[in-house]
């Protein structure tokens, strides 16, 4: 067997040279040798029986990194972490049956949230496959619903081509996962290595062209429109078009609100943006969709936390929506004006066919003022909202409220750090209270509303992002969900902060509780949760506890020197709710605000 090690080769030229020789090679060397093409730098696993071909080739590979993880959920959404920080594909690997299996939340996360993850599952030999054989799933049955492709792969020789074609599938048009299942055995067969030149995939579109006709529909009705929005969303951060999309609403003169998966897309500070809309959005930005006259919504789907009752969201509104994926395109709301494309490839289209408008006007003032003179009472009354309906919540000396931890940590990092959290009341609090200035720097379950994605999620970014500050947030119930991957943090130096916001109870489940079944609290309590300080240090990581400002703020600056990991439970009350918070079946215009702003 033929072994290509990084540390053999000069330069990435011969490396990739030595890479691409027709060598008789294994379907497990095979494997290694087209993730380094693809330049993948890491690989988060968990063998078993199925995949021990591919990690004996590792043996003889020293060099091929890869990332034990402690359970195979850990593995994807260390995967997925890693793939939406850094923009590349995430890469895990799990053996077959219950190995497979486990990986199906996490693929189903990724899928939700267009995460460009190529998930590598080994199953048994091919001659045993319908036997029902020990650890045998049929995973490319199980996942077809929750991927954006997937292979069983049945010849040694289709192994290369249908890798390069799952990295390109991953991550071209709208992202997602690919799986490629793998058999025992032609993990084992041999054949000469080819790799192939280019992709070439009968049926598959993933053109990101702009319909420059659909564009200019939605660029005249901008000169009408009094009293746009823009709703930027995860797409935007996805097309790597965050400079695009400040330039386009200064140049529009639209205030921009940001969906959950879209923050950081347009920055935090900047005096346009209205706050995140729906369930737990901004005053501001729900009333200002309500009162809008043209809604622009920028990769972006129309979740339903954020347009809540449908037939109420944006009543006075034409809907103008331009995104890569044209099945997203009148799904949820009838659109007025339909644009199909890359939304970068878009912004860039609009804007320069906005300005050359603006430059040839005749009006007073000149084309800069000219551009936005038509919405200057809107961005005033926009401005208004902010003023008189911030963020609120009720502060205390006596206890720690978790607002206040949030807001502690973005000032402490003034929007510098990547962010990850799991899924709750912290989770709304950090979209809420954080200040996030650019993107990729919030990593978070959108879609499917995954607890236990947080930590694992850290990992995979700490990794893709070396140099980079990374924080993970989560809540007590989340973070027993996949605890045990503090060992990874440890074993291999880490330096994640893991925040842990300790109200002793499901909290948003709670919150649901209180608000919306009359008080009748059920199954919420996490009193018998450990003590995390002493579970951190069971692992080898360093654990601080704070229940008062004071405290938080030694522990956080104790956190922030720390080279390594540290894990910092806050101990908040249990009372504690998300304002603003839209009922079920309500309008997002029907907020509940913080009892402070009733």
């Amino acid at each position: 067997m033929t072994i290509i090690t990084p540390s053999t080769i000069d330069n990435e030229a011969q490396q990739r040279e030595k890479l691409l020789q027709p060598d008789l090679i294994s379907g497990s060397e095979i494997l290694l040798r087209s993730l380094l093409l693809e330049g993948v730098e890491c690989v988060f696993g968990y063998p078993g029986g199925a995949v021990l071909y591919i990690y004996d080739a590792m043996h003889d590979n020293p060099e091929f990194k890869h990332v034990l993880t402690r359970h195979e959920q850990g593995a994807i959404h260390a995967a997925d972490g890693y793939a939406r920080s850094t923009g590349k594909v995430g890469v895990c690997i799990a053996t077959s049956g219950p190995g497979a299996t486990n990986l199906v939340t996490g693929i189903a996360t990724a899928y939700m949230d267009s995460s460009p993850v190529v998930v590598i599952t080994g199953n048994v030999p091919t001659h045993q496959m319908g036997t029902d054989a020990f650890q045998e799933a049929d995973i490319t049955g199980i996942t077809m619903p929750i991927t954006k492709h997937n292979y069983l792969v049945s010849d040694v020789a289709d192994l290369a081509r249908i890798i390069h074609e799952a990295f390109y599938i991953a991550n071209t048009g709208r992202k997602g996962p690919v799986l490629i299942d793998i058999p025992k055995d032609v993990s084992a067969a041999l054949t000469y290595f080819s790799w192939p030149d280019e992709v070439a995939i009968s049926g598959y579109g993933a053109s990101v062209q702009v319909d420059e006709a659909q564009a200019d529909v939605l660029i005249d009705a901008l000169a009408t429109s009094k009293r746009p929005v823009i709703i930027a969303g995860a797409g935007v951060v996805h097309a790597d078009a965050a400079d695009e999309m400040i330039a386009f609403a200064q140049a529009i003169g639209a205030p921009v609100t940001t969906t959950l998966l879209g923050l950081g897309g347009f920055p935090g500070d900047h005096p346009l943006w209205l706050g995140m809309p729906g369930m737990h959005g901004t005053y501001a930005a729900n009333t200002a969709i309500q009162h809008a006259d043209l809604v622009i919504a920028i990769g972006a789907r129309f979740d339903d936390r954020v347009t809540m009752r449908s037939d109420g969201f944006a009543p006075n509104a034409r809907i103008a929506h331009v995104d890569v994926d044209p099945a997203e395109i009148g799904k949820i709301l009838t659109t007025d004006y339909p644009v199909v494309g890359d939304v970068g490839a878009f912004l860039r289209y609009a804007l320069a066919r906005v300005i050359s408008r603006n430059a040839s006007s005749e009006a007073p003032g000149g084309p800069s003022s000219n551009a936005t003179r038509h919405t200057t009472a809107w961005i005033e009354e926009i401005a208004a909202m902010k003023r008189d309906y911030p963020l609120s919540y009720k502060d205390s000396e006596e206890v720690l409220k978790p607002q206040w931890v949030i807001q502690m940590i973005s000032d402490s990092t003034h929007g510098d750090a990547i962010i990850t959290t799991d899924v709750g009341q912290h989770q709304m609090w950090v979209a809420q209270y954080y200040n996030f200035r650019r993107p990729k720097s919030l990593i978070t379950s959108g879609g499917l509303g995954t607890m236990g994605f947080g930590f694992p999620a850290s990992i995979g970014a700490q990794i893709g992002n070396p140099n980079a500050l990374v924080i993970s947030i989560n809540g007590d119930g989340g973070m027993q969900m996949c605890s045990q991957e503090l060992a990874i943090c440890a074993v291999n130096k880490i330096p994640v902060k893991i925040v842990v916001i300790n109200n002793q109870v499901l909290g948003m489940v709670r919150q649901w509780q209180e608000l919306v079944y009359e008080g009748r609290y059920s199954s919420i309590d996490l009193s018998g949760s450990p003590d995390f300080v002493k579970l951190a240090d069971a692992y080898g990581v360093k654990g601080l506890r704070a229940t008062t400002k004071a405290e938080a703020i030694a522990a956080w600056q104790e956190a922030l020197v720390t080279d390594g990991p540290v894990l910092i439970d806050f101990q908040v009350p249990k009372n504690e709710c998300v304002f603003p918070m839209v009922p079920p079946g309500k309008t997002i215009g029907d907020m509940i605000l913080s009892p402070d702003q009733a």
